[in-house]
């Protein structure tokens, strides 16, 4: 296995949630010799020198040009998935089991989390004996749980006519036979992080099983959260090993976008506007200049894409079936779910063909409406020019998404070759 391939299955693996995902990013910054800063001080940048920076579960690593910048290149992408969320007051006892209560976070495929192992992953707020507040990340590995589905004998028709699901009782993973037991979850956090007074938490469901290698030459691989740890890995990868340049270079991973980027770490925040107008100030532009510099700039938002099921195939629009493998998709809509244009485009294709890598271009069936990515969000706040492109995937919200192995790689190449322009 290369060396990038094993980082990205170490990425999936230690990634469960997003604030994981943004930790991991950093580990792999500061490796690289990118210098931490904290949001909430005043920075002292120095030209030729990388520096990141995070926000929750978002982080934003960006590498300062020599003289003042008239371009930026930007890759974009979002460090969360579509998930399992425990309730404040999760637990709940259903004689004689002890049950843990969900609700449900953006637009999973519900069905794929019955019958797997599950773990607890998440933050958790505290307080210490000195009673100084402290945040820490948690991946309860040691406790698995499930969510049992009902046997086909007392559910008979469920083949034909298809899993019916109640969000409120169906999704409740059950923790322990043991119903003597009470409060069961805050010792349980507690041997992880030895805690005086549990203040509160975002806890969420992960599936356990890890990242593998599928088909008969290893040529897809699965996980959990392939949307859109794929495309952060290959953002911060394209990052660390890309070149200097005259132009601003930026990665940034956003938080949220399964639920609408409408948070204070999500894409439609100020935290990009915030960096920006940071490095604004230490180069001295001026607000025209800034504009200016907008114009000529390019962000590529990077999201996965669907592949083409062959099991499914009027599902897809036959001009526009990714195929896994088949290269790079460059997601076009009308409607401007996503933002590509045939301006915003040709710097993709143009890319590609010079680096030797495939492309293909992606549009929903017309009866099919697709998702939407952070593309238009940041189009529409920061006014940059925005390209959406990403990897094709299978069954994606899924608890088990596929894709190919080379798609990622290319995805890697193509990220790096954008940051030297």
């Amino acid at each position: 296995m290369s060396p990038l391939l094993e980082d990205f299955f170490q990425f999936l693996d230690r990634s469960p949630t997003a604030w994981h995902a943004a930790q991991q990013s950093a580990k792999r910054l500061s490796s690289s010799g990118v210098k931490e800063l904290e949001e909430g001080q005043k920075w002292k940048l120095e030209k030729n020198k990388r520096y990141y920076v995070q926000r929750g579960g978002s982080i934003c690593a960006f590498s300062l040009p020599s003289k003042p910048p008239e371009k930026m290149t930007i890759l974009a992408a979002h460090t969360d998935s579509p998930a399992l969320k425990l309730k404040p007051n999760p637990e709940l006892v259903v004689e004689p089991m002890h049950l843990l209560e969900t609700e449900i976070y953006g637009g999973p495929l519900l069905s794929s989390w019955y019958n797997r192992d599950l773990a607890i992953a998440g933050r958790i707020v505290f307080e210490d004996r000195q009673g100084k507040t402290h945040e820490k990340l948690v991946f309860l590995e040691e406790a698995p749980l499930f969510i049992p589905q009902l046997a086909i004998h007392l559910d008979r028709e469920v083949n034909d006519k298809g899993l019916m699901i109640d969000k409120q009782d169906h999704l409740r993973p059950i923790f322990t036979l043991n119903k003597d037991k009470k409060n069961l979850l805050e010792p349980l956090l507690k041997k992880h992080v030895p805690f005086h007074e549990l203040l509160s938490f975002d806890l969420f469901l992960v599936p356990l099983e890890r990242a593998r290698f599928l088909g008969t030459s290893r040529e897809m691989l699965a996980s959990y959260r392939l949307d859109n740890l794929s495309s952060s890995h290959a953002c911060i990868s394209a990052f660390t090993e890309a070149p200097k340049s005259d132009a601003l270079q930026i990665a940034i991973l956003w938080d949220a976008e399964e639920i609408g980027s409408r948070t204070a770490d999500g894409a439609a925040s100020t935290f990009m506007e915030d960096v920006l107008k940071r490095i604004q100030a230490f180069y001295k532009q001026s607000e025209e200049d800034f504009i200016c510099m907008k114009t000529q700039s390019l962000c590529v938002s990077v999201d996965v894409a669907h592949a083409y099921n062959p099991n499914h195939s009027k599902k897809y629009d036959p001009q526009h079936q990714l195929l896994p493998g088949g290269g790079i998709a460059v997601k076009y809509n009308a409607d401007k779910k996503y933002v590509t244009d045939a301006k915003t485009a040709a710097p993709i294709v143009s890319a590609c063909r010079k680096a030797k890598l495939s492309y293909q271009s992606f549009a929903s069936h017309a009866n099919f409406s697709g998702g939407s990515t952070i593309g238009p969000i940041f189009a529409h706040t920061m006014g940059i020019p925005t390209v959406d492109i990403g990897c094709a995937i299978f069954s994606m919200h899924s608890t088990r998404e596929v894709m190919a192995v080379k798609d990622h790689l290319d995805m890697c190449r193509l990220l790096t070759e954008l940051l030297k322009k």
